[in-house]
C-alpha cells in the first residue's frame, strides 16, 4: 500500500466505470473538505467563540447546540457546490432542493453526539449517498440497498474518514500539515467473531426479552454455557463504537425498550442506520433492527427512528435468532419459559 493515498486519489480510481461514479466521488470530496474545517472548529472549541449552549431543538424534538448549527451550515454549504439535488439534514424538517437537475441525493448528520463534547469525546459526521429517483423528495423513502456510497467521519485523536464506496470500505486519517485524507486502512474486513459488546447496560430494565437473554448469555460466558467470556464496552458516540467495530469486531446494540420515546428505537434510518448498515455489510458484517436487515427498510418519514445493532456476523445472527424464538407480543416477557430460550439451550 501506498502510505500516501489521498482520498482525490484513490476516489479517481474507485467507482470510475459506473455512471454516478464522478458524481460521487466529488460529493464523498466536499464533504471531506468541509469535515476538514469542522475539525478544526471542533478542536479550538471555546477559542473559536463554540460555547457548547443550547441554541434550540430541531424537528425531532433534540436540543441543537451552537456546534450543531454550524457543523449544518458548513455541510450543506459545501453540498451546494457539488452535484447533489436535495440534501436532507438531522437539523432540517424536511429535504432541502439544491439542484433538482442533480443526479444524488444526500442525507447526513452533520454533528453526531455533541453532547460528548464537553467531555473531550469523540463526534463525528455521517452520510448517506444515493441516486436520484424520477421523483426527487421520494428518493429518501427507498430501502437503504438503494446507497451507492455512504460513510462516517470521526473528530478524535486523530480526524478519520470511513468510506463505503465501489463496494469496499477504507480508512483515510486526516494530515493535519498537508490538510489531505490519507489512506491508512484499504479494505476492512470486520473479525466474524470478537467475544465483545456494546451497550448501555444502565437500560436493561427497560429492554425486550431477546436483547436481555442475549446480554445475560454473554456476561454468563463460559460459566455459564457460552464458550467464550465477552469484554463489554460502551462509549456512548455512535461514531466512534462504529470504529471501534471495524477495526477490533463486536457487536453494538441499541435496541428498542419500554421507555416513552424509544419504543421504535432511537437512532435515525436515513441518517445514522441506513449508512453504518452499509459500512457494516460492505466490511463483512451485519446490520439488523433484531428482526429485519437493515438495509431493506425504508423510511416513511424523514426522521424516523429505528432500532440497530450491528458488527460481527456472529453476534449480530445471535442476537436475531433470539428474536426470532418469541412473537413480538411477547418481547418484554420475563417469563422463566422465554428465558430459557437462549443461545445455548
Amino acid at each position: 500500500m501506498d502510505a500516501r493515498t489521498t482520498l482525490c486519489s484513490h476516489l479517481d480510481h474507485a467507482g470510475s466505470e459506473t455512471p454516478t461514479g464522478p458524481a460521487v466521488a466529488a460529493v464523498i470530496e466536499a464533504i471531506a473538505a468541509a469535515a476538514i474545517d469542522l475539525s478544526d472548529l471542533i478542536a479550538d472549541g471555546p477559542l473559536a467563540g463554540i460555547t457548547g449552549r443550547t441554541r434550540g431543538v430541531n424537528s425531532d424534538g433534540d436540543h441543537q447546540k451552537d456546534i450543531d448549527l454550524a457543523a449544518d451550515a458548513m455541510m450543506r454549504a459545501a453540498l451546494r457546490a457539488a452535484p447533489v439535488a436535495a440534501v436532507l439534514s438531522e437539523e432540517m424538517d424536511l429535504p432541502e432542493v439544491l439542484n433538482a437537475e442533480a443526479s444524488l441525493c444526500v442525507a447526513i448528520d452533520p454533528l453526531d453526539g455533541s453532547a460528548n463534547l464537553e467531555n473531550n469525546i469523540s463526534v463525528g459526521t455521517i452520510f448517506s449517498i444515493r441516486s436520484r429517483g424520477n421523483d426527487l423528495i421520494s428518493t429518501f423513502f427507498e430501502p437503504g440497498t438503494a446507497q451507492c456510497a455512504a460513510g462516517f467521519v470521526v473528530y478524535g485523536p486523530q480526524t478519520t474518514l470511513v468510506l463505503a464506496f465501489d463496494e469496499r470500505v477504507d480508512i483515510f486519517i486526516l494530515d493535519r500539515r498537508s490538510r489531505e485524507f490519507l489512506l491508512i486502512a484499504p479494505r476492512v474486513t470486520i473479525a466474524s467473531d470478537t467475544p465483545e459488546f456494546a451497550i448501555n447496560a444502565s437500560n436493561r430494565r427497560h429492554w425486550h426479552g431477546p436483547v436481555r437473554t442475549y446480554i445475560d448469555e454473554c456476561l454468563a460466558g463460559t460459566s455459564g454455557n457460552g464458550s467464550a467470556d465477552f469484554n463489554m464496552r460502551w462509549i456512548g458516540s455512535l461514531v466512534a463504537e462504529s470504529l471501534r467495530i471495524l477495526v477490533r469486531g463486536g457487536v453494538f446494540l441499541y435496541p428498542a425498550d419500554a421507555r416513552p420515546g424509544y419504543r421504535d428505537g432511537r437512532l435515525r434510518l436515513l441518517y445514522e442506520a441506513h449508512p453504518m448498515a452499509l459500512v457494516m455489510e460492505w466490511a463483512g458484517g451485519a446490520a439488523t433492527t433484531g428482526r429485519r436487515r437493515i438495509l431493506e427498510l425504508s423510511a416513511k418519514t424523514p426522521h424516523q427512528r429505528v432500532p440497530l445493532i450491528m458488527g460481527s456476523t456472529r453476534g449480530v445472527r445471535d442476537v436475531a435468532a433470539i428474536h426470532e424464538g418469541i412473537e413480538p407480543m411477547f418481547d418484554n416477557s420475563d417469563a422463566p419459559l422465554f428465558a430459557r430460550r437462549g443461545l445455548f439451550l
